[in-house]
């Protein structure tokens, strides 16, 4: 975007050059693992998820070549998310899920989803899969009603949790906006309330919200990230706002929800 707003492309070029070098380094399965040597190009952790640290890969794949018309992104995106749906994607007592997977042989390694994976119905709805994307928001709601509040990591196998804390993160209400945009079913906006409820009654503080460490006992940490303005905040407002407060369809949000608009053709 600083690239289409100085007329200087090095932004652009330079970030692309290394989403496309990410990509180049795929698995024959089409998917990237956790961490990799930038300096050997080789995989260190071949640990594979739709997660923290690869979610915005899979997310700017698709919003490259919708926000800048880039035909290498769509294709890159069109090569990736196939080994996603088959490799990640887990159906557990008749839910979707996303878990973690070797990136070269595909087999199940954890059966781990969080309030960051959560972002992922909002991705496929944007890439038009709605029939996954309503169904894995369902599991995003029988997560977070486990314990009133979204944990940040659970297995869903067993729906014990297994990393307690609650950082107020956005992306469950995300996919609730997004799903609402697509689908006008009131049930997303019923969604919102609850998490929205929710997260005011164990959230809120003298000063403002604050995180949780375990969502278990709602034992309080005394923190609050900006994102919870930036993003959390924006998306609760954006789902019960009019239509007409924004146009959804003529920008894009970036993973941090600011709103950049379309036709910055590349």
């Amino acid at each position: 975007m600083l690239s289409k707003l100085t007329g200087n492309p090095v932004y652009y070029d330079k970030a692309k050059r290394a989403l496309v070098a990410t990509y180049d380094l795929r698995s024959k399965l089409g998917l990237v693992g956790s961490a990799v040597d930038v300096e050997a190009g080789v995989w260190v952790n071949k640990n594979a998820h739709i997660g923290g640290g690869i979610d915005s890969y899979y997310e700017y794949l698709y919003k490259c070549w919708k926000l800048f018309g880039d035909q290498d992104c769509k294709t890159m995106w069109e090569k990736s998310i196939p080994g996603v749906n088959q490799y990640l994607g887990d159906e557990v007592r008749g839910e979707l899920w996303y878990g973690h997977a070797d990136m070269d042989k595909g087999t199940r390694n954890a059966t781990q989803y969080g309030a960051l994976d959560a972002f992922m119905p909002a991705l496929l709805a944007l890439g038009g899969d709605m029939d996954r994307a309503k169904r894995l928001q369902e599991s995003n709601l029988k997560m977070w009603r486990l314990h009133g509040i979204e944990p940040e990591a659970l297995n869903y196998q067993t729906m014990q949790v297994t990393s307690p804390e609650y950082a107020l993160r956005p992306e469950i209400v995300e996919s609730a906006y997004y799903l609402y945009h697509y689908t006008s079913d009131n049930k997303y906006r019923a969604m919102g309330k609850e998490f929205f409820l929710d997260f005011v009654k164990r959230c809120r503080s003298e000063a403002g919200f604050t995180a949780l460490k375990d969502v278990r006992n709602t034992s309080r940490e005394d923190s609050m990230e900006s994102f919870v303005f930036a993003e959390t905040f924006k998306y609760f407002y954006l789902l019960f706002a009019p239509k007409k407060t924004l146009n959804f369809d003529a920008v894009t949000f970036n993973t941090e929800a600011h709103p950049f608009k379309l036709n910055q053709k590349k």
